[in-house]
């Protein structure tokens, strides 16, 4: 994807090709991200830093290689000897009781080998093994130690650094591995603590479980006098209370209530009954005595005087009170009266008599009720009592029962402790030294050491912020970079013909010598060859014609700007195009010496208008179109006259020039290259390949953006296959045959 910027009338169909610049960029402002396809750091990049600096890679390798191999051939061997422990978290902890058939606790079986590979480390375990083997002293150092360091090592905890605990993997093993110069030392004492180690946890385990004896035996004589407390408070409550069961006694009681409640419940509901039969006589009422009293009798006496009424009503409305049936159906009316009479003073007796009798009867079950329930309540309160100290002595005599008995379980475990931990394989001693491994460091000192070579030249590439690659250049500036200059110490001095110690000239190359025997300045190099590439590259694309100056400058001197304005004005000469060059650094001119010259007058004249440009201009020999405006002497006023005349001189040299090139000063410092790119119609930024920073180029772009400069492009100058990581093999194959001309024509 090409990123060159469009001409202002030109369709994206007539983009330039590929080496070719445009006539006229719309450059955009220095800030505004250019999005590009090319990959950050091509993989090539890398391998070429690697071929750059390869020798001193391989020269740093060799050296740590070597230097690796003397060191461990003087190091004294040391040996390492490993004893295997088997530990088994899950063994059973007892021998008689309730854990003597059942292995222990689960636990996490991780942290309990952690927990024992500490315990191997631990001062208690390798104390003893350090005093019997001399190790406080010795592991480690050389040579004798005071008494006070004696004395702060014996107080201080025994830590040995050249002992080491490993769990393999997947496995209830547990290696302790100790070094020493002495493989028999470095067995023995190995073995050494792996014993101290399993009599540390035996004697932790006796310790613990005598300890828990002596106290479970405290225990038990407190357990026990609370029991005998408990006992006697539980006799003495039952001597009070009277009872030998309060819950049994509880219990009748507790039966017996519920029946007299009922009772009383039901001799309520019979005085209520015989209360409302007994109103109901009061009252007068023989139909609601009926109802309540439910007597047949009063019933049938009273259907018997409904009767007698109706057949008197009936007698005597057809006889009369005269006849002797009128006085018979009277006196049964009577009777039949007086007996309903008698039938209700008994029914009303009864029912009086049976209300007394339930009301007495219901008084005397309230009664019973009230004093069984204060008796079960005083029964009940000190039942509750009697259950709590039954509890309790129950309690006490329990854990006092099961004390006994674990005490007698833990006398008879402490002479059979049965120890989880063993020794399953006894160090030996080594036969080859585990340090220092010979073969291994040199593989290591190669690999680390050519890791170390690699990443510092690679750092070092990054570390370097000089333009050294045009890809990379096109990438950070945003700016094409449109040719490439290869690095020609014969091109710095424009040389001379033999015949001639005035006139300059170029050595011909690749057997053109007999074709330009006739042209002083002829191409002699890779240099010339790229420098008429570059001018095609900028003209041919010029499809308008609108270049007719342009201003060739620089961030900072040294760059090679004026070698390349000479050879850029000659090959723009041999083109049959009359080209003048202008010498504009007038503070350090330096053009005129590149053609052997020694001009009195110039530009700067020209400027302070002392003499016409056209009297101060100077064609050169051997090239009928190319002429030079030389610098004269420079002066700080001359310099400041370029800004108001610069302009109306471009003018006048494009009427009897096709093209004007300015050797422009560096811009960085100096005002006037400001001055000269804004009045030109474009400007050429020349920068030394692996010399010139970025951050320089960037802000002479950004300077010439300000200014609204036409930048034409980047040359990266005095570009070698050191600098970039890009061949450029038809530069260096050239390069190399031109060279070889030219150091034969002038021997």
């Amino acid at each position: 994807m090409s990123t060159w910027p469009r001409r202002l009338d030109q369709t994206p169909s007539d983009q330039p090709s590929i080496g070719m610049a445009p006539p006229q960029y719309i450059v955009p402002p220095f800030n505004e991200p250019v999005v590009s396809d090319v990959p950050a750091v091509p993989l090539s990049h890398y391998f070429w830093i690697l071929r750059r600096h390869f020798w001193k890679m391989a020269a740093f390798v060799a050296t740590c290689v070597l230097a690796t191999l003397i060191i461990s051939s003087r190091l004294k061997p040391i040996y390492e000897s490993t004893v295997t422990v088997d530990v088994n978290p899950q063994a059973p902890s007892e021998v008689v009781g309730a854990g003597s058939n059942q292995p222990g606790a689960s636990i996490d079986e991780d942290e309990f080998l952690a927990t024992q590979i500490r315990l191997i480390q631990s001062d208690s375990v390798l104390r003893p093994v350090a005093e019997k083997f001399h190790l406080l002293a010795s592991d480690g150092k050389a040579g004798r130690i005071t008494t006070a360091e004696q004395q702060r090592l014996a107080a201080a905890p025994v830590s040995l650094p050249a002992l080491k605990v490993i769990r393999p993997p997947n496995t209830f093993l547990l290696l302790i591995s100790y070094r020493s110069k002495d493989p028999q030392r470095a067995a023995a004492v190995a073995n050494a603590i792996a014993k101290s180690y399993l009599f540390q946890t035996y004697d932790l385990r006796i310790r613990s479980s005598a300890d828990l004896s002596s106290f479970m035996e405290r225990q038990l004589d407190a357990l026990k006098a609370k029991m005998e407390r408990s006992s006697l408070a539980l006799a003495e409550f039952e001597k009070n209370l009277d009872v030998i069961n309060p819950g049994e006694k509880t219990n009748i009681l507790s039966a017996r209530l519920l029946q007299l409640n009922n009772d009383y419940t039901t001799a309520q509901a019979a005085r209520i009954q015989a209360e409302a039969v007994w109103n109901a006589i009061k009252s007068g009422s023989l139909a609601n005595a009926t109802a309540l009293s439910g007597s047949n009798q009063l019933a049938q006496l009273t259907d018997t005087l409904n009767q007698a009424q109706q057949r008197f009503a009936l007698v005597k409305t057809i006889y009369g009170t005269s006849y002797p049936e009128y006085h018979k159906a009277a006196s049964e009316l009577a009777e039949v009266q007086k007996e309903i009479d008698a039938a209700r003073l008994r029914i009303a007796s009864q029912a009086k008599a049976q209300y007394i009798e339930s009301l007495r009867r219901e008084q005397l079950l309230q009664a019973a009720v009230a004093k069984t329930k204060a008796k079960w309540d005083r029964l009940n309160a000190r039942s509750f009592q009697y259950q709590q100290l039954k509890q309790e002595a129950d309690t006490d005599r329990a854990l006092y029962n099961e004390l006994t008995t674990k005490i007698q379980d833990a006398n008879i475990n402490q002479g059979f402790q049965n120890n989880n931990i063993r020794i399953a394989d006894y160090a030996r001693p080594p036969l080859r030294p585990v340090f220092p491994d010979i073969k291994i460091n040199l593989v290591l000192a190669f690999l680390f050491s050519t890791l170390l070579a690699v990443g510092a030249a690679i750092l070092w590439d990054r570390l370097d912020t000089t333009l050294r690659d045009p890809k990379e250049a096109g990438r950070f500036l945003q700016t094409d970079v449109i040719a490439t200059i290869p690095i020609d110490k014969a091109a710095a001095q424009l040389p001379r013909r033999k015949e001639s110690a005035t006139a300059p000239q170029i050595v011909p190359a690749d057997g053109a010598r007999e074709r330009q025997k006739g042209d002083r300045y002829a191409a002699s190099s890779r240099f010339d060859e790229a420098v008429r590439t570059l001018r095609n590259t900028i003209f041919l694309s010029d499809f308008e014609g609108r270049l007719h100056s342009l201003v060739l400058t620089s961030a900072t001197p040294g760059e090679g700007k004026t070698t390349l304005s000479a050879h850029f004005a000659i090959a723009n000469a041999d083109h049959g195009k009359k080209t003048l060059l202008v010498d504009g650094d007038l503070r350090r001119p330096s053009l005129h010496a590149k053609f052997a010259l020694t001009p009195n007058q110039g530009l700067a004249n020209v400027l302070t208008g002392e003499l016409p440009w056209q009297d101060a201009v100077i064609p050169i020999d051997g090239k009928a179109n190319l002429s030079l405006l030389p610098a004269g002497i420079g002066s700080h006023r001359a310099a400041d006259l370029i800004g108001p005349r610069l302009a109306t001189l471009l003018d006048e040299f494009g009427k009897e020039y096709d093209m004007v090139i300015l050797d422009a000063p560096p811009l960085l410092g100096f005002a006037e290259g400001l001055q000269m790119a804004s009045a030109a119609d474009g400007v050429l930024i020349v920068s030394k390949a692996a010399g010139t920073k970025r951050r320089a180029v960037a802000e002479v772009i950004a300077a010439l953006h300000r200014v609204h400069a036409n930048i034409v492009g980047v040359v990266m100058n005095q570009l070698s296959h050191n600098t970039s990581a890009y061949g450029y093999s038809y530069y260096g194959y050239y390069g190399k045959q031109n060279l070889k001309d030219y150091e034969e024509e002038k021997a």
